[in-house]
C-alpha cells in the first residue's frame, strides 16, 4: 500500500480538523507535519492521534507552551512564519494542505510550490491577493493547485477531461446565506448571533460571516478567475438555497454539466488529497427520491454589495484585491468585537478601496503592506 504524506497548515481550524477527519477514515494517508495559529490544547491532541514528525504554533509564545506539553513526544515544534515555511516545505510531505484563514497563508504557500509540493488549496488570499504570482509559479514549477472549496472543487471536477479553452462561462452558485430575501433595514439590526447561523455549511466564524455578506462568494469569483483561466464576464454567481449544487459550467455547445451532492466538505478536501482517483466516503449520500426540488435566484446586489465589490476589485486588479480582502477582513473582526453594525461591513470596504493607489503587479511585500494600510483604515474608521 502506498501512503500518500500531507503536511496540514492550519490543522485546528474547520477544514483543517475535517481534513484530519479524512485522514482517520483512510490507512493510506498520513500526517507529516501540523501548522496551527495559537491553540495549543488542540494541536496537543491532534499530535498524540497522528504522530507528525514536525509541528508548529505561529504564535512564539504559545509554541513554547507547547514545547514543554509535548516534551514526551518525538515531534519537532517550530513557530512563527519560518516555523510555517519549514512545515510547508517538509522534505517528506507529498502535498500541503493551506487552510491557514488570513494573509499569513501566502508567503508559506509560495514556498512550497517552490519546493515542488502539490498544493490543497483552502487559503482565500493565496489567489485572491496573489494569483499573478501564483498561479505562473505552478506552472513553473510543475505542480498542481488542487482547489479545496466546494464550488472551486466541483468546477475542478467538471472540467477534469475537458478542454479549458471550450467553457463558454462558469456558474458559482451561492447559498444566500441566512439572510437571503431581506431588506436594508432589517439587516441593519442583524446581531453577531443571527450571522453566524449558516443554513447549511459548518464553517469557521469568519468565513460563516462572508458567506452571509456575499463577500465570501466574492473572494470565489476573484479565485475562479485565477484557477481556470477565465474572465470576470465569464463567472456568473446564481444562489441555489439548499447547497445541492455545488457549481456548474456552461460549454461553449451551450451543455451545462454540474456537480452535485449533500453539503459536506470532506467531499472537496478528499478529492483534492486523492486526484486523480475517487475513494469512497463515509456519510450521507444525495437521495433524489427524497428531493423536492431545488431553486435557483438572482443574487441581491443592492441589499448584499459585497459582491458587487468583490467584482469591481478583481476587475481592477493589481493590489485592488488585497484592499478589498484586508478592509474585509478587519471589518468582520470589528463587527465580532461588536464595534460596527452588521451592514458597515461593506461600508468599510468600499471606502477602503476609493482611498487606495493602485499598484499593478505588487510584489509579496507590496501585497502585506497593502493589506497592513487597509486594515489600519478600517480600525481607525
Amino acid at each position: 500500500m502506498t501512503v500518500k504524506k500531507i503536511s496540514v497548515l492550519g490543522s485546528t481550524g474547520s477544514i483543517g480538523t475535517q481534513t484530519l477527519q479524512v485522514v482517520r477514515d483512510h490507512e493510506d494517508l498520513c500526517v507529516t507535519a501540523l501548522a496551527a495559529g495559537s491553540n495549543v490544547e488542540k494541536i496537543k491532541e491532534q499530535i498524540e492521534e497522528f504522530r507528525p514528525a514536525l509541528a508548529c504554533l505561529y504564535d512564539e509564545e504559545k509554541a513554547k507552551e507547547l514545547r514543554e506539553a509535548c516534551r514526551h513526544l518525538p515531534v519537532k515544534i517550530v513557530s512563527g512564519m519560518e516555523g510555517l515555511i519549514e512545515c510547508a516545505t517538509q522534505p517528506e510531505a507529498e502535498i500541503v494542505l493551506g487552510a491557514i484563514v488570513g494573509m499569513i497563508g501566502i508567503v508559506p504557500t509560495i514556498e512550497a510550490i517552490k519546493a515542488g509540493k502539490d498544493i490543497a488549496l483552502a487559503n482565500k488570499e493565496t489567489l485572491v491577493c496573489a494569483g499573478h504570482l501564483i498561479v505562473p509559479l505552478a506552472k513553473e514549477k510543475g505542480v498542481s493547485l488542487l482547489p479545496v472549496d466546494s464550488e472551486h472543487s466541483a468546477i475542478f471536477q467538471v472540467l477534469h477531461g475537458e478542454e479549458k479553452r471550450e467553457i463558454h462561462k462558469i456558474l458559482l452558485t451561492a447559498s444566500g446565506g441566512p439572510f437571503r430575501g431581506k431588506t436594508l433595514d432589517e439587516l441593519r439590526g442583524v446581531r453577531v448571533e443571527d450571522a453566524l447561523r449558516h443554513p447549511n455549511w459548518a464553517m469557521g466564524p469568519k468565513i460563516t460571516i462572508d458567506s452571509s455578506t456575499m463577500v465570501n462568494k466574492g473572494l470565489e469569483v476573484m479565485e475562479a478567475r485565477w484557477l481556470f483561466d477565465v474572465d470576470f464576464d465569464q463567472i456568473q454567481v446564481v444562489v441555489q438555497p439548499q447547497s445541492i449544487i455545488h457549481s456548474m459550467v456552461e460549454f461553449e455547445d451551450g451543455a451545462v454539466l454540474a456537480q452535485l451532492g449533500v453539503p459536506d466538505m470532506r467531499l472537496p478536501i478528499q478529492y483534492a488529497l486523492y486526484y486523480p482517483h475517487r475513494v469512497y466516503l463515509p456519510g450521507e449520500r444525495l437521495d433524489f427520491t427524497k428531493l423536492t426540488q431545488i431553486t435557483f435566484e438572482k443574487p441581491d446586489p443592492v441589499n448584499f454589495p459585497g459582491l458587487r465589490l468583490a467584482y469591481e476589485a478583481g476587475r481592477r486588479g493589481g493590489s485592488m484585491p488585497t484592499v478589498f480582502n484586508a478592509a474585509n477582513e478587519a471589518a468582520v473582526a470589528r463587527f465580532l468585537h461588536r464595534e460596527i453594525g452588521y451592514t458597515e461591513i461593506a461600508e468599510k470596504i468600499e471606502a477602503a478601496m476609493q482611498a487606495h493607489r493602485v499598484i499593478e503587479n505588487p510584489t509579496v511585500e507590496e501585497i502585506l503592506a497593502a493589506e497592513k494600510e487597509a486594515g489600519e483604515l478600517v480600525k481607525r474608521g
